[in-house]
């Protein structure tokens, strides 16, 4: 059992760094397009999954400026 345990675990690094990766030799209009994309479906999942009166609470951090928000013309992602 550890055995098959240590292996999920060295697989998930593999993938992650992979991912990390492939992020990095992304060009910055690359970066922002995969980030608005993720956002975009976060959106369509709130609206598709979630009753009216829960959406309210997840809006509250929508009056946050630009330059607080991840992916949005900040250098988080150099």
């Amino acid at each position: 059992m550890r055995n098959k345990s240590s292996f999920t675990t060295l697989l998930l690094a593999g993938a992650a760094a992979y991912a990390y990766y492939k992020y990095s030799k992304m060009t910055p209009e690359q970066r922002k397009s995969l980030v608005g994309n993720l956002k975009q479906k976060g959106k369509d999942l709130m609206d598709e999954y979630l009753p009216g009166s829960m959406k309210s609470g997840f809006n509250r951090g929508a009056t946050a400026s630009a330059n607080d928000r991840f992916g949005d013309g900040n250098d988080y992602t150099s």
